[in-house]
């Protein structure tokens, strides 16, 4: 449909496109055009090298397929961080790449405690251990990684994005998911719970992440967090709790329909 806004679609950090299957039946079924950005084959790289050919990528694409109004970017995890960075860093001031919607599933805008614990001289190994196969990949070294480096609470890209600050132009949604019930299969790898480090600088671990990203992590100033809680409900009406994870949001059905909600009605409030 003519008055249907394209979307973009960026995979976050160790993932790939095809996580978008789920929602990409949406988008089709509704006739909302849509893109997926790879950033596969820029797995050693830094985050703004990303940022910088995600930049290429959508100038492409513009002239493509034709597109010269705004756009909506739907990103999970750490692609957020990189549509971001283009966004409001490279692209902060001459404002090129018009965005009507930015929405993030479990984002780690302030950077991740994860990242800063792969890194821990006392608790990384056993952490990376734990996750190898699951989040992290086979022989997974994070000094070498410079995305993960990247989005250490303490990096300079992120504290880029902090002293950026948002574009009064793009509607920002974040999109996260809790764990009330204190389910341990909602992240048997954390017994159901997320590490964050603290206002204290310590870390420890909180039912209010997704099992990767604590809120903390995720929210922006002047954001409302939509917070959507495992539930314990019938299997025929609601997900199992593990599928309130981080590995399964962009393709749990409640967040979609979150998603849907937004990119048919841009201006509603949550």
């Amino acid at each position: 449909m003519a008055d249907r806004v394209p979307v973009i679609l960026v995979h976050g950090w160790n993932s790939h496109p095809g996580v978008w299957k789920q929602l990409v039946a949406r988008l089709e079924g509704e006739g909302i055009p849509y893109r997926r950005f790879d950033h596969t084959g820029l797995r050693d790289r830094g985050l703004p090298e990303i940022s910088a050919a995600l930049d290429q990528y959508l100038t492409g694409v513009r002239k493509e397929c034709g597109w010269s109004g705004p756009l909506d970017i739907i990103c999970h995890s750490m692609g957020t961080c990189i549509a971001r960075y283009l966004l409001e860093v490279m692209d902060g001031e001459a404002r090129t790449h018009a965005v009507r919607q930015l929405i993030g599933l479990g984002p780690p805008n302030n950077g991740s405690a994860l990242a800063e614990l792969f890194s821990d001289p006392e608790r990384g190994e056993a952490i990376i251990n734990r996750l190898t196969g699951v989040f992290v990949p086979d022989g997974f070294d994070p000094s070498s990684d410079l995305l993960v480096q990247d989005v250490r609470p303490g990096n300079l890209v992120i504290r880029s994005l902090r002293n950026a600050g948002l574009r009064p132009d793009i509607t920002y949604r974040v999109i996260v998911t809790t764990n009330p019930d204190d389910v341990p299969g909602f992240f048997p790898w954390f017994d159901g719970k997320t590490w964050e480090l603290g206002p204290d600088g310590k870390y420890r671990a909180t039912l209010a992440g997704n099992g990767v990203v604590a809120h903390r992590e995720s929210v922006l100033p002047g954001i409302s967090l939509d917070v959507l809680p495992a539930s314990r409900g019938p299997e025929q009406t609601l997900p199992s709790p593990d599928q309130y994870c981080h590995l399964f949001l962009p393709k749990n059905p409640l967040v979609i329909d979150r998603v849907m909600e937004y990119l048919k009605e841009p201006a509603k409030k949550k």
